[in-house]
């Protein structure tokens, strides 16, 4: 017993020992020193970290958080907020746009050109409102850390080291958020807000396609639409979109969801739409009871173009066709809006069908990658270059590649993009290449490198009553494409609404080509005109 005490004693006094050592002493304190330091500094960049710039009519108040990934937001009272991923690091920038200045709100309602000349000065406001919060920030994270460890410490070189820790932290989150910007992020905001409101804020698409590297601009373009919208008394402004532009909306999945009918109806309203596309699963069973639903169709207003879902019968198929604005595609080609557009309807009706094959069994796949071929040989039959292609599941896809530049899907019920693996070419017969015929052609060459992006939308109808089975309702998404004159994708608007009960909205704008991680793909000089630009490069082409 008098051995296990001694052990005890020896160890007590060995911790006390280590406890009151030097080097462990002023560990202690460093450490100390440093939480004050960025604790104050924190505190301090949260509580007065805000300046007021004037941008276009109205006053804004910009400030400094702390966050783990950056990034900007813009609140538009009451229209909504912008949310740009336009740099890392462990600051986030908040622009509130408040009250409206009555002297440049005045100027702007009697000279409408004053709008333009808004926009212009917008960037040299921001830019200089930028830095005077970044020395703000600074400032008070030094400030706040030397007053804290002063009253805490009351030592001249702890209060120093806490400054100076508050300094390093400071310089280096602003130094992280520079070095890491992203100017094209203004061209892919996430809105949040009335979707009515969504065109209006976020601005044109073919605009901010056609110039996505030129920040300056497209800031100046934000600024004016917002500064029409506050200036205009009797109603929000009407979308402009360039008059060469073809704005689809895709939509699938629709699983019987009455409430569907309405939401498609406003985008189109909202959006200008030109089209709809519809890649199947209208209902959920096929039944003729469910033929009815389709009636709601021609109260769009616009053409509906519609491919079979595994979940819709040949009866809800036929029940499509007779809806005056409708186009059923299986196994065809059609001239829509300018864009041809090919289609095929799911080659299985297997409504109770689970998302994936039993183990071993690929019948399924191969019924689906039958199909894709069949509409892919349909299409180099024709002769003429297809825009976009419509499958319902994606497992269709895979044949299409090389074939068009865009094929959109559905089933799902969640949204994806990627492109497609390129074609394996055939092996070429060394006993026919001596023969004229054997030559490749300069089109079919073009065909065999042409990238594919396959875009799966999510369910419209938020995957129908399978969609409250989850914890979370599935949300409604469709989506918003923009084609240029050439018949090229430009951009595109996910839209996103909660669950069944649910009211929240969300709208992502996505440029085609920027930020593209997939491979690059060399066209040949052959490539048809119309064809997009490879993955990894912008998809753009100079305005008209």
């Amino acid at each position: 017993m008098s051995e296990v005490v001694g052990h005890l004693r020896s160890a007590a006094d060995f911790s006390v020992r280590v406890w009151k050592h030097r080097w462990f002493r002023n560990s202690r304190i460093a450490a100390a020193v440093g939480l004050v330091g960025l604790t104050a500094a924190v505190i301090g960049v949260m509580l007065f970290a805000h300046t007021e710039i004037n941008v276009g009519p109205f006053r804004a108040e910009m400030s400094l958080r702390p966050s783990v990934v950056g990034g900007t937001e813009v609140n538009i009272p009451p229209l909504g907020s912008l949310h740009l991923d336009s740099h890392r690091g462990t600051l986030h920038l908040k622009v509130a746009l408040g009250s409206l200045d009555q002297n440049r709100t005045e100027e702007l309602i009697d000279n409408p050109a004053a709008i333009s000349s808004a926009g212009d000065r917008a960037v040299d406001e921001v830019v200089a409102g930028v830095s005077r919060l970044a020395l703000r920030t600074v400032g008070l994270a030094v400030l706040s850390a030397i007053l804290a460890a002063a009253l805490i410490f009351r030592n001249v070189r702890r209060t120093a080291a806490a400054g100076l820790t508050a300094l390093i932290t400071a310089a280096g989150s602003l130094g992280l958020a520079a070095a890491t910007i992203r100017p094209n992020a203004i061209s892919e905001p996430r809105y949040e807000g009335l979707l009515v409101n969504a065109p209006a804020v976020v601005g044109d698409a073919r605009r901010i396609a056609d110039n996505y590297g030129r920040y300056a601009e497209q800031l100046q373009q934000i600024v004016s639409n917002v500064s029409r919208i506050y200036t205009t008394v009797s109603a929000l402004p009407v979308y402009e979109p360039a008059g060469n532009t073809t704005r689809i909306l895709h939509v699938s999945d629709l699983h019987l969801n009455p409430s569907s009918w309405g939401l498609i109806r406003t985008v189109v309203q909202t959006f200008d739409i030109d089209a709809v596309i519809d890649t199947g699963d209208m209902v959920d069973w096929g039944s003729s009871a469910e033929t009815s639903y389709v009636s709601s169709i021609p109260s769009l207003g616009v053409p509906y173009l519609y491919v079979r879902g595994n979940h819709d019968s040949v009866a809800i198929q036929t029940a499509v066709a007779k809806q005056r604005n409708a186009v059923v595609l299986d196994d065809k080609i059609v001239l829509q809006n300018g864009l041809t557009i090919a289609g095929i309807g799911d080659p299985q009706f297997t409504p109770d069908k689970s998302e994936t094959n039993k183990a071993g069994d690929t019948s399924g796949d191969e019924i689906l990658t039958a199909a894709g071929e069949r509409l892919a040989t349909t299409i180099r039959n024709s002769g003429q270059k297809v825009d976009l292609a419509l499958v319902h599941d994606p497992g269709m896809a895979q044949p299409l590649s090389g074939v068009v530049p865009l094929v959109l899907s559905g089933h799902k019920h969640q949204r994806s993009v990627q492109m497609l693996p390129a074609p394996t070419p055939p092996t070429p017969d060394p006993s026919a290449s001596a023969s004229p015929s054997a030559v490749p052609s300069p089109s079919a060459a073009a065909q065999a490198l042409m990238p594919t992006r396959l875009m799966i939308e999510g369910s419209t109808g938020g995957a129908g009553l399978r969609g409250l089975e989850g914890e979370k309702p599935t949300p409604l998404s469709l989506s918003v494409l923009y084609f240029d004159e050439n018949h090229d994708l430009k951009a595109y608007d996910d839209i996103e609404l909660g669950g069944t009960g649910q009211s929240n909205v969300e709208m992502q704008r996505n440029v085609v080509g920027l930020d593209d991680e997939s491979p690059p793909v060399t066209p040949s000089p052959s490539a048809p005109s119309g064809a997009p630009a490879p993955s990894g490069s912008p998809a753009v082409r100079p305005s008209r």
